[in-house]
Order: structure tokens, then sequence, then C-alpha cells
């Protein structure tokens, strides 16, 4: 059975979006790591419209539209903006060395599609082969943020977390309804900026971005 091309092409822009996930586990330069997040929000806004034009589900336009200006524009300009103002350019307080924690990605990653494999077989869904793949971007995004200490490190792994569940609606069941996620867009902008103050507020404090110098605060 011959797979249809804009499937094949789907399925490129999922592999890419799963290797952008490896590379951001990868990245020590938060700078490179924020770019890296606005070309994971450009493969999901160009994977969404492909899944809308073959499916005919147009309120998926309004949704690769709506992921295109506020995940490739406006929230890397904030992050951009954010990082010049805190002068941070690099961070590599890890918790895990690189090499372990890529082989952690790569057990994630087998653990993923194993576990969403009856599932695919369930949905109805032209995409329904990529679940495993979204399932493997959200927990890649988890390991991330479980293995930084700096707290800008965490906020762009719980971007790229909220990046691996929209795709993951989009591979099950062609999107959400619109008003969802106008709603979810919304809690996500509002969320980056009470975050930027929250910075603020540990640079002014602990004169660094470092999360646990927030346990000093357990003795007070």
């Amino acid at each position: 059975m011959q797979i249809p091309l804009a499937l094949q092409f789907v399925n490129l822009l999922a592999s890419m979006l799963l290797l952008i996930v490896f590379a951001m586990l990868a990245q020590r330069r938060i700078l490179s790591l924020i770019n890296l997040f606005a070309w994971q929000g450009a493969l999901l806004a160009l994977s969404t419209f492909v899944v809308a034009y073959t499916t005919a589900q147009h309120h998926l336009y309004y949704s690769a539209a709506l992921t295109l200006l506020l995940k490739v524009i406006v929230l890397p300009w904030l992050l951009h903006r954010l990082i010049r103002k805190l002068n941070i350019r690099w961070d590599v307080e890890t918790l895990l060395n690189i090499p372990t924690t890529m082989l952690a990605g790569i057990a994630l990653v087998i653990f993923s599609f194993n576990l969403a494999a009856p599932i695919s077989q369930m949905s109805q869904g032209i995409t329904r082969g990529l679940i495993g793949i979204a399932l493997a971007s959200v927990l890649l995004s988890l390991l991330m943020m479980l293995t930084r200490r700096k707290a800008v490190t965490q906020v762009v792994a719980f971007l790229s977390l909220e990046n691996g569940l929209f795709f993951a609606a989009t591979s099950a069941t062609q999107g959400m309804p619109l008003v969802v996620e106008l709603g979810i867009a919304l809690d996500v902008l509002v969320a980056t900026f009470i975050f930027g103050i929250f910075f603020f507020q540990i640079r002014e404090t602990f004169d660094s971005l470092d999360i646990t110098h927030m346990e000093k605060l357990k003795d007070d």
C-alpha cells in the first residue's frame, strides 16, 4: 500500500521535530536553545497546515497561523529580550552530563513508541502513527526540565513540552476546538510574562538564576 505524499511529508516533519527536541536536550547555550524552540514551532505550524489541507479540517488553518505567530515570533522575541536583560548566554549547570542525558532520551523514545503502539491502532486519523513521536517529544521535554538548573532553560523546556502536547492532539484527533486552542495560547503567553517577572525576582534575591538556591528559603 502506497503512503500518500502528504503523510510522507508529515512523517518527515515529525522526525525533524523529534531531532530538534534531542538537539535542545544536548544544547548548552540558552540563545541556541531559544532558536531551536522557534524552529520547533515552525515545524509544528507547517505540520498542522499540512494536516488541515489533507483532512479538510479548516479550523486547523487558524491553529497553524496561531502557532506561527505565537511560537515562532512572539515567544522567541520575548525570550530573547529577557535573556538580554538578564545577561544570560550559557547554561552549563546540568544535573546529568550530556552523554548520560542523551542515553536516557533514547530510552524514553523506545518507551514512548512501545507505549503508543496500541493507542495508534485505535486511532482513526491519518497521522495516528505519529503518536509515538508526539509522546517522545513530551517526555524528552520533561527530561530537559528535570536535568536543568537554570530557570530560563526550564521555561523553554516547558514551552517545548506544550508543543509536544499540541502535536499529540493534532496526531490523535486532528486538533482541538479553536476556542480551547485560543485559551491555551493565552495561558502560555501570560505564563511567559509571569515567568519573566519571576526570573528578575530570583536574580534580585539570589544574584543567580540557579533554582537550587531556592532551597535556602526552606531554612527561613
